[in-house]
C-alpha cells in the first residue's frame, strides 16, 4: 500500500496509474531521482543522491541481491522519498528550481531550519523530495559533505553513502539491508572511487570521535553476526560480506586514536556518545501527510 495515507475528511485521492496497484515502482524513484540531478546541472546546481535510492543507483549491477534483500518487507513499496544533498550556496536557488520540475515546498518551521533541510512535495503526492545543505544534521553522528560531492556523479560517493547508514545508532531493517549491498558491490581502497569505498576517510573520521568510532564497529560486528539470518544471501555473498566488515574493522582497529578518542574512550557508554535524532528540533512532527494538511489550510 502506498505509505502516504489521506484522512476522510480531506479525501482528494492520489492519483497514479491503475495497474500500480497503489505501490509506487522502484523504478519511478530511480528515474525521477535522475532527472533531478541532470536538470540540476543543466541549471548550475549540483545535486547527490543519497539514502536507500542512491544505494540503488550506486550499485545496479546488483540490483538483483537489492530486490532479493526486499529493504521495506516482501512485497512492500521499495522506497518511500527522495533525499538530495547539495551546497549551501545553491539553497536560494532550490525553491524555484524544484517549483520549475512541478513541486511545491513544504513551509519553513523550526525543525527545517535546525535540521539545515528543505522539503518538497512531488506534484501528484506519490512521496516528497528531502534538501540537505553541505551537511546530514539530522543523524545520530553528524556527515559534513563539503568537498565531496564532486567525487561521483549522480549519487554521494559509496564511502559517504555507507556511513550515512552505519552512523545510525538504531540500525533498522532497511538501512541494515542497504548497507549489506554497499558492502557487497564495493571493493575497499585507501581513496575514493566510483567502485570503492575510502577506508583510509572512514578510519581518520572515527579515530578522532569515540563515539562515531562505537557505533560504527558496533554495527558492523552487529551486521556480521546477523549474516547467517539473512535467507536471501547466497553461502558466497554472505562470505564476502562478512571479509569486508572484517577487513573494514582492522583498517579502522589500526587507525592510530587522538588524544580526544582516547579520553572519551575512558568514559565510555555512561554518557551519552550520539546526537539524538528524534527530537523537536531536528524533527518536529514529521508525518508527510500532516504537512501536507497544514500547508493547505493556510
Amino acid at each position: 500500500m502506498v505509505w502516504l495515507q489521506r484522512e476522510e475528511e480531506d479525501a482528494k485521492a492520489i492519483r497514479m496509474p491503475e495497474e500500480w496497484g497503489g505501490v509506487v515502482p522502484s523504478h519511478v524513484f530511480l528515474d525521477e531521482a535522475r532527472r533531478i540531478v541532470e536538470e540540476g546541472e543543466r541549471h548550475g546546481l549540483i545535486l547527490r543522491v543519497m539514502g536507500g535510492a542512491g544505494i540503488r543507483l550506486r550499485t545496479l549491477q546488483y540490483e538483483d541481491l537489492g530486490q532479493r534483500l526486499a529493504r521495506l518487507g516482501e512485497g512492500e513499496q521499495e522506497f518511500t522519498d527522495l533525499d538530495f544533498v547539495t551546497y549551501k550556496r545553491c539553497r536560494d536557488a532550490m525553491q524555484g528550481f524544484f517549483q520549475g520540475l512541478g513541486y511545491s515546498k513544504r513551509r519553513a518551521t523550526l525543525s527545517s531550519a535546525a535540521s539545515e533541510r528543505q522539503i518538497y512535495f512531488q506534484e501528484h503526492g506519490w512521496f516528497f523530495v528531502d534538501v540537505f545543505f553541505d551537511k546530514l544534521l539530522v543523524a545520530n553522528h553528524r556527515l559534513d559533505f563539503r568537498g565531496r560531492l564532486e567525487l561521483n556523479p549522480l549519487t554521494l560517493s559509496p564511502t559517504d553513502l555507507l556511513l550515512q547508514k552505519v552512523q545510525i545508532v538504531r540500525l533498522s531493517g532497511k538501512d541494515f539491508k542497504d548497507s549489506l549491498v554497499i558492502l557487497f558491490a564495493h571493493e575497499f581502497a585507501d581513496q575514493d572511487g566510483a567502485q570503492t569505498i575510502n577506508t583510509a576517510y572512514i578510519a581518520g573520521l572515527l579515530s578522532k570521535d569515540w563515539g562515531f568510532w562505537y557505533t560504527v564497529t558496533t554495527n558492523l560486528k552487529g551486521m556480521k553476526d546477523l549474516l547467517a539470518k539473512v535467507d536471501a544471501l547466497s553461502d558466497d555473498e554472505a562470505r564476502v560480506i562478512a571479509d569486508r566488515i572484517d577487513a573494514l574493522l582492522s583498517r579502522i582497529e589500526a587507525e592510530p586514536k587522538s588524544m580526544g578518542w582516547k579520553a572519551r574512550a575512558k568514559v565510555g557508554t555512561r554518557k551519552r556518545w550520539y546526537e539524538p535524532v528524534e527530537t523537536e528540533d531536528t524533527v518536529g512532527d514529521f508525518g508527510i501527510w500532516r504537512m501536507m494538511t497544514e500547508e493547505r489550510k493556510e
